[in-house]
């Protein structure tokens, strides 16, 4: 479904993914997890078409990634990226305007599980409030891959658990692919099929969730830990 074959990513002299290989299956919840700078968000910007390898190729559906892969590809970045002057409603209007795959009643149903104000303008929406907004905007689009970077960064920890939860609830596993980056790596565990392990922009392991959880008898974290000893 997600192919890398020999995918370098150059800054100036350092190198973000470094000679990367690396396929993901469709249908499933893929964690991408690794400490800070380890190349996890770059891997996301890739698939997404927002950046260009230095050398390699990276793939969805057979089809080599380019800007054009926006029509397969949902992303939500970890930075804020919408109009602070648009209400919440005005945002869904917007979104439903530019991508003819979006659901406007999903985005809706979204909106109702996240409690958000439909009439608040962006600008004074609190950074929880927001990290909601780009939630439900990203899930809202039908695409085979859903891409999001620390889809939690902000949220607060008593709410933490209920917007996993909610994340299985509008995904369509059948046709849909979901790649997540995050610290918070203990909230999204129950959630998880396949996490992928980065360290240095290179691929360390990549593991079955059942297999660590009930053949290793760890958790992910544990599991981590010990990968990068």
């Amino acid at each position: 479904m997600i192919e890398f074959k020999n995918v370098t990513k150059k800054y100036r002299n350092h190198r973000a993914v470094d000679n990367l290989s690396l396929s993901l299956p469709q249908g499933k919840i893929i964690g991408v997890v690794g400490e800070n700078g380890s190349g996890k968000s770059t891997t996301l910007k890739l698939i997404s078409g927002l950046i260009r390898p230095s050398k390699g190729s990276v793939s969805v559906d057979g089809e080599e990634v380019s800007r054009n892969i926006s029509r397969k590809v949902s992303y939500l970045s970890e930075l804020d990226t919408y109009y602070s002057f648009y209400t919440v409603g005005e945002t869904i209007d917007y979104y439903a305007s530019i991508y003819s795959d979006f659901n406007r009643s999903k985005a809706e149903e979204i909106l109702d599980y996240m409690k958000l104000d439909r009439s608040k303008k962006v600008k004074n929406l609190s950074k929880g409030n927001r990290g909601r907004l780009k939630i439900a905007v990203t899930l809202a689009r039908e695409v085979p891959v859903i891409l999001m970077d620390e889809p939690l960064s902000g949220l607060d920890p008593m709410v933490r658990d209920s917007i996993v939860k909610g994340l299985l609830s509008f995904v369509d596993f059948e046709t849909q692919t979901i790649i997540i980056t995050t610290h918070e790596i203990k909230e999204i565990e129950p959630i998880l099929d396949l996490v992928v392990l980065i360290k240095d922009g290179r691929v360390l392991r990549m593991e079955d969730v059942e297999e660590i959880r009930i053949h290793q008898n760890v958790s992910i974290v544990e599991w981590m830990k010990k990968e990068y000893e």
